[in-house]
């Protein structure tokens, strides 16, 4: 039984168990600023707009939803997407902190496809995002040790 407990505690840390977590934190990067700025590229007019997300993602798609759009964006600037790395992450806090009594059970399609959510609305979810990348960037910077 206690070994059981101690290989849960060891697992918990393995990128595995975090890939799964939806509050997973992982550590920011300047990329995680570029993939914010080239998915609100990609959203820039409600031409460009999927309002009907369904978490598939096509390759020659030509309108995205809010989830695609961060995908298609980081694939393009780190050449993978994984599903919990940050700048997609931050996307989910923004909406839990802004959209907090709606309890979506897939925080960015759901969120997308809320009819009471515009373009702006997503537009504003990526540059809060953006903004709170920048700052834990500029305080991950204050507590690393000197080269």
């Amino acid at each position: 039984m206690i070994l059981s407990f101690a290989l849960a505690a060891l697992l918990a840390g393995t990128p595995r168990a975090q890939a799964d977590d939806p509050n997973a934190h992982p550590p920011v990067s300047p990329d995680d600023i570029k993939i914010l700025l080239r998915a609100e590229q990609i959203l820039d007019s409600p031409a460009h707009w999927n309002r009907n997300d369904n978490r598939k993602c096509p390759t020659d798609a030509t309108t995205f939803s809010l989830y695609c759009a961060v995908e298609r964006a980081t694939n393009e600037i780190s050449g993978q997407c994984a599903h919990r790395e940050a700048a997609m992450q931050e996307v989910r806090f923004v909406i839990d902190d802004i959209a907090a009594n709606r309890h979506y059970e897939h925080r960015l399609m759901n969120y997308n496809n809320d009819r009471t959510t515009t373009l702006a609305d997503i537009q504003h979810v990526l540059k809060v995002a953006e903004t709170n990348i920048a700052k834990k960037l500029a305080k991950q910077n204050k507590s690393a040790p000197p080269a």
